[in-house]
């Protein structure tokens, strides 16, 4: 059956889409023998402002269709919230998840690791270049679609290395097809693939359109699922602030936060639904219903029955997250919700609402928006000593989640605060929890001691665990690639 995200294409466009997935997928590792000779040629797949359109249509297709299906880096928002403190696993037993659970992802090494989201990074890595490579002085494409899809692809190879960098540490840069280059690469320092994420999307920001455009790269749309000026902008934020530039990530969030003719603050009970407008880029669901809009409601929303046993609702949230939430706080009203079963209550992440068996769509998985820019903002102005600007930032998403002003007294030290609102604003979203841990050199006091948190899910914590480990075929496929730091070979 035709997917929702295809509708709008000609049938021989959907038909070429489907060939170009199927040609990149069968490159499966990131260092592959020579193309296939079926490979669909560049000189066909960009020979048009159509047909080039397409082919980036298909990586956000795939990372829809991996979002829906818990697969692969979109489903980071449920691997790393096992990994960290927001999710309780039910089914504990559950060979996919436990490892991630208990931080005993070491012992999957042979075996191959559930839902690696390192292969399946490479392999849309691969696209991304050969679209960058396709797209670049290419005279069959008009300037505006030209400058659109090749800020695309310098945007989507950022925010691949973004979460490389953040779940592996060091990796290897590929930044070409070429095969001969890619069978012998090594992991190239972290600092170095920082550097490579904000020159891409450096890149990006100066290519990609101001205005949301259609699946044609160029028609303005209401439809805020492709890239641009402004999800670079975001994002480029955000790596400045990881990277400790707090000059740099508050000019990029500020731009965005003053662009108040596109993007605003929404209800808490509005955030989430598709084109909302807090929305700076989301994926548009490509499963047919019914079935969940997102992979989130379909795994976060419990059924009456509760959280089962080899079914589909393995995880239900924390009570480190739970209790988390100020008294009065909207959010745990709003973005949360319970079930009762067999006299125990369970709690849900209740941001998207349409759950299984949902028969209009109605919610699309935001990736970026702006409350987390406001954030991102205020801990850069604290960093910097700012604390009057970093408070009213703070104050800001604690107004709209019907606290009250930040106090020093009740809340903590500023920096104290604002982490804690990352973690009541953010849960359970594309892995920030597990990350902001990682980056405040604070996941070893939580996980390990005095926190304990591995050892309450029934795991050791070591701090090499921060970092995943990659699956032995790929370390046999490239000679020079190395384990990742502490799991051995």
């Amino acid at each position: 059956m035709i997917r929702t995200f295809l509708k709008k294409f000609r049938p021989q466009i959907i038909l070429f889409v489907v060939a170009v997935s199927v040609t990149m997928a069968g490159c499966k590792k990131l260092v592959e023998v020579p193309p296939p000779i079926t490979e669909i040629s560049s000189a066909n797949v960009y020979s048009s402002n159509t047909t080039a359109a397409a082919v980036l249509t298909g990586i956000y297709t795939s990372l829809s269709q991996d979002d829906q299906q818990l697969e692969n880096l979109p489903a980071i928002f449920l691997l790393c919230g096992l990994s960290a403190d927001e999710l309780t696993l039910y089914d504990i037993n559950n060979s996919l998840y436990s490892p991630y659970y208990k931080n005993n992802l070491g012992s999957y090494i042979n075996t191959g690791i559930p839902n690696d989201i390192w292969t399946s990074t490479y392999q849309l890595m691969y696209r991304v270049n050969a679209a960058i490579e396709g797209v670049t002085d290419n005279s069959n494409l008009s300037t505006t679609v030209q400058n659109q899809l090749l800020g695309e692809a310098f945007f989507l190879r950022a925010f691949y290395y973004f979460y490389l960098v953040n779940l592996y540490g060091d990796v290897p840069l590929v930044t070409t097809t070429n095969y001969k280059v890619n069978a012998s690469l090594t992991r190239s320092h972290a600092t170095d693939v920082w550097k490579q994420v904000i020159s891409d999307l450096k890149m990006a920001q100066s290519l990609l359109s101001t205005n949301f455009v259609g699946s044609d790269a160029e028609t303005p749309t209401m439809e805020r699922t492709r890239p641009t000026k402004w999800a670079a902008t975001a994002l480029l934020a955000r790596s400045y602030l990881y990277t400790g530039d707090w000059p740099d990530a508050i000019s990029q969030a500020s731009s965005l936060i003053k662009n108040t003719s596109q993007f605003q603050l929404a209800p808490l009970n509005s955030v989430f639904l598709m084109n909302s407008e807090e929305t700076i880029w989301s994926l548009q669901p490509v499963n047919s219903t019914p079935s969940a809009n997102t992979g989130e409601g379909a795994v976060f929303d419990l059924p009456p029955s509760g959280p089962n046993t080899g079914g589909s609702f393995p995880v239900y949230l924390s009570n480190y997250v739970i209790q988390a939430f100020e008294q009065g706080d909207q959010r745990r009203q709003v973005w949360v919700d319970s079930v009762i079963a067999n006299g125990t209550i369970y709690y849900f992440s209740y941001k998207y609402a349409m759950g299984a068996g949902s028969s209009t769509t109605v919610e699309y998985d935001v990736i970026l928006r702006l409350g987390e820019q406001y954030l991102i903002r205020a801990e850069a102005e604290a960093n910097m000593g700012d604390s009057i600007d970093a408070t009213l930032d703070l104050d800001t998403i604690r107004y709209r989640a019907g606290l009250s002003n930040y106090s020093l007294n009740l809340n903590g030290t500023l920096s104290t605060a604002i982490l804690h609102e990352r973690q009541v604003e953010l849960f359970t979203e594309w892995g920030h929890r597990w990350l902001d841990l990682k980056r405040l050199n604070q996941i070893n006091s939580v996980m390990g001691a005095p926190g304990n948190v591995t050892g309450f899910k029934g795991g050791i914590w070591s701090s090499y665990l921060q970092f995943f480990p990659v699956e032995l075929s790929e370390l046999e496929a490239d000679p020079e690639l190395d384990q990742t730091a502490g799991y051995g070979t």
